[in-house]
């Protein structure tokens, strides 16, 4: 059981380390490039953050633990934002941007939407990954778009750099290692604790796995709140659950197609979808989309009650 203890903690320790300098790599590189911060923002940023869970998913998929890729990916957008954006808000309540009312949270909606019909024959295929990955290509050309529509003076990047080339390549090079390595180990040790405790990969997948794969969403955006930066905003998030699932279901999709029983599932994604209008309803009335405190503690019991009822089942 220690092993076995070991072999997650050392997992999750390695996702978070190599998502964190992953980011940091990845930044510095595009200093040098004279690269926006909307552009850095929309892909380097955005894969670092994602990387964990996208490297689970596929590790689990290419092992034939696919309640592990299904509920990594569930589990980690109830985690968002009912554990990740309500410990934000607690510690610092925030303004919510009219982009996030008017273009994100509705696209969240479509994929969860997408999700919900391609999970009813039990399977993701190919060509349902696919469309995931088509979908995620448009998503970012109508963000780029609205981004620079609504922000013109954009300007490239001009901060200090603190790596030379060579080091940035390098970091980027150990990042990525470091990331492979964790996922292997957090599937491995997962699924060993599954059996040995006699709980569902389903239960675990949601549980331990999501948070682990979500601790680099959790810490950024607890460091940014103590820090009363506002720009982890509740965007960031909903953009992350986006790509979790157009970029990870659907690049695990395509490499390794995805087989399920889909009664297991149900509930959990009725739990992601209530979470989601909750969120929304949070963010009435429109005129002054700010989200207080309370609504911060109320999601986070919601997750409390959801992870007592998981284990409970």
């Amino acid at each position: 059981m220690l092993i076995v203890l070991l072999k997650i903690l050392g997992g999750i320790i390695l996702l978070v380390l190599g998502g964190k300098y992953l980011v940091k790599g990845g930044v510095e590189l595009t200093k040098y490039f004279n690269i926006s911060k909307l552009v850095v923002g929309m892909t380097v940023v955005a894969l670092g953050t994602s990387a964990p869970e996208l490297l689970v998913s596929v590790q689990a998929a290419l092992k034939d633990a696919a309640a592990i890729s299904i509920g990594n990916v569930i589990g980690s957008n109830i985690a968002n934002v009912a554990l990740v954006l309500a410990a934000t808000i607690i510690i610092l309540p925030m303004t919510v941007k009219k982009q996030t009312i008017k273009l994100d949270w509705p696209i969240m909606a479509v994929a969860f939407i997408m999700l919900f019909v391609f999970m009813l024959d039990g399977q993701l295929t190919r060509l349902e990954g696919l469309i995931f990955i088509a979908s995620l290509i448009a998503y970012i050309i109508i963000e780029i778009r609205y981004s620079l529509k609504e922000n013109k003076d954009t300007e490239p990047s001009e901060e200090k750099k603190e790596y030379s080339i060579p080091i940035a390549l390098l970091v980027i090079i150990i990042s990525s290692v470091g990331l492979a390595y964790g996922a292997n180990i957090l599937v491995d040790g997962a699924s060993e604790l599954a059996r040995l405790l006699e709980i569902s990969e389903r239960v675990i997948s949601i549980s331990i796995v999501a948070v682990g794969t979500s601790l680099p969403e959790l810490t950024a955006s607890i460091v940014a709140a103590l820090k009363k930066e506002t720009d982890i905003s509740v965007g960031n998030i909903i953009g992350s659950n986006i790509l979790n699932i157009f970029a990870i279901l659907g690049a695990t999709a395509i490499i390794s197609p995805i087989s399920f029983n889909q009664s297991d599932f149900f509930l959990d994604l009725i739990w992601m979808s209530a979470i989601a209008v909750f969120l929304f309803i949070s963010f009435l009335p429109y005129n002054k989309r700010f989200i207080h405190r309370f609504k911060g503690v109320i999601l986070l019991s919601v997750y409390v009650i959801y992870m007592i009822l998981l284990f409970l089942k």
